[in-house]
């Protein structure tokens, strides 16, 4: 699998411009015909209950679009060897820099909270070309191959590593002054916290809060965004704080909901970028 990958990888590298364009629209294309139609049916149904399409037809479009975006964001993955300092910065705006750099001031570090919107990889990788301090914390792939393909071309691009599972790492890094970088949208089961997300409880993931409780650093939540011309916008938010009192699960609740909603206000903005196709309300709850 993971030659297989770089063979791939140096193929699409090798294209003109107006081929891999043309390659990355097919590749999305096929991804759209391969999600099954009960998936496809979800992830409509959740856009609607989301409120944002007026009928099944514009929620398909959202959903199509969220989908359509994988062949962009595959070929610029592929193409990571390419990148330089200069290609990234011509490529990548950052609209809000000072926010993270004003977090890092503190001297304690930074998490970064995000979503799986837009080129995430593309955001770590520009935030690394820019000289912020990242760490990616990932999900081991099922694949050998495919995960030893992304790890290195995350570090490739200055990305330092980390597995989800390794907490203790990921709280001296953040000792060190690194910005530990974590997605935190995705249906996190019985670990999650039950957090209104669109106007229905999401369990969302409570790592970005406590970790940043525990080690008493800022949250910066961020994003990134494709532009009509190819280039793209990292939107970086001010930073939140999490607070330390007696009740911990309280202090995790209250900035895990401000988070939710910063994630929620960006995919109103943005819906065409967000990963539908993820059940985001997979775990039940009653509602109150």
């Amino acid at each position: 699998m993971y030659l297989m990958i770089k063979a791939l990888s140096k193929f699409v590298c090798l294209l003109p411009a107006s081929l891999r364009s043309l390659t990355a629209s097919a590749i999305g294309r096929f991804c759209w015909l391969a999600v099954p139609r009960r998936r496809k049916q979800m992830a409509i149904n959740n856009v609607l209950e989301s409120g944002l399409a007026a009928d099944e037809h514009a929620a398909a479009s959202i959903v199509q679009q969220s989908v359509y975006r994988f062949g962009p964001m595959m070929t610029e993955v592929l193409c990571f060897p390419e990148l330089t300092r200069d290609k990234v910065r011509s490529m990548v705006t950052i609209n809000g820099a000072e926010h993270l750099q004003a977090a890092l001031e503190h001297g304690k570090g930074a998490v970064l909270a995000t979503a799986h919107s837009g080129n995430w990889e593309l955001l770590g990788a520009a935030l690394a070309f820019y000289e912020f301090p990242l760490v990616a914390v990932v999900q081991k792939q099922t694949s050998a191959g495919a995960d030893q393909f992304i790890n290195e071309y995350r570090t490739l691009a200055g990305m330092h590593v980390t597995y989800k599972s390794s907490v203790l790492e990921m709280a001296r890094l953040l000792s060190e002054g690194k910005i530990i970088g974590l997605l935190m949208d995705q249906d996190a089961r019985s670990d999650g916290l039950p957090v209104t997300f669109f106007g229905r409880l999401a369990s969302t993931p409570q790592g970005p809060a406590a970790l940043a409780r525990m080690k008493g650093a800022p949250i910066v939540p961020a994003f990134i965004t494709r532009q009509p011309d190819g280039t793209h916008t990292v939107i970086i938010h001010p930073p939140l704080w999490t607070a330390k009192s007696s009740d911990r699960g309280q202090d995790l609740l209250t900035v895990t909901t401000k988070l939710n909603a910063i994630i929620e206000s960006h995919v109103r903005t943005y819906p065409g970028d967000w990963f539908w196709l993820h059940n985001r309300w997979k775990t039940k709850y009653t509602q109150s």
